[in-house]
């Protein structure tokens, strides 16, 4: 109030009322300003997880081979073998085998672009962030975690190195794991092995 009604008074009377209240006694001084408290910093948002290529094959006891790059139809097909939407390839496959590409729903829409799966298997994709695809042939899993490591059994149809577990497959299947050399130093590929899990949800 004081302050405000300072603009009132005479010049004289400012000068006196500015010097009686820097030299007032002690408990008249303003209380110095408390500090700032300091705000924690914002956490960093976490980063958006890459999103990973799958790649699956299956060699059927039909004699066909099945290509799908979405594991919901892959997962679907292993329990109904079927399914919904496929584009197929009679005997283009290795000796003559019919080829049965799942295409996904979102993928049907437009039928005139080939599907993920065709790309795959045409040579036309390549996965530069994170991979994943499995190769299911004679009641065993084949499993990979790095698209080269896929590509080279693709062309080869063998495995320089492999660390396999009998047994543990989701009905009782050998499951073989595709490794390189790299890879192989580590021993059982622990998550490789969470990722084979994860994908079907498996304790």
């Amino acid at each position: 109030m004081l302050k405000s009604q300072s603009r009132l008074l005479p010049l004289a009377l400012l000068g006196l009322y500015a010097l009686t209240t820097l030299s007032g006694c002690a408990s008249n001084q303003a209380a110095p300003a408390a500090k700032a408290e300091a705000k924690p910093a914002a956490a960093a948002p976490a980063p958006a997880a890459q999103k990973v290529d799958h790649y699956f094959v299956i060699h059927h006891e039909n004699g066909r081979f099945y290509q799908i790059a979405d594991v919901a139809n892959y997962l679907e097909f292993l329990h109904t073998n079927e399914l919904i939407y496929t584009r197929t390839r009679v005997g283009a496959g290795p000796d003559g085998a019919t080829l049965v590409f799942g295409i996904e729903k979102k993928e049907a829409d437009n039928l005139a672009q080939p599907s993920r799966a065709e790309l795959f298997y045409d040579g036309k994709y390549e996965p530069t962030g994170p991979f994943y695809g499995e190769v299911f042939k004679d009641g065993r899993f084949y499993v990979f975690g790095d698209w080269k490591d896929f590509k080279d059994y693709k062309e080869h149809g063998e495995m320089a190195y492999t660390f396999t577990e009998v047994g543990v497959g989701p009905n009782g299947e050998t499951v073989v794991y595709g490794l390189n050399k790299d890879t192989i130093k580590a021993g059982r590929p622990v998550a490789l092995v969470e990722k084979f899990n994860a994908l079907r949800k498996k304790n």
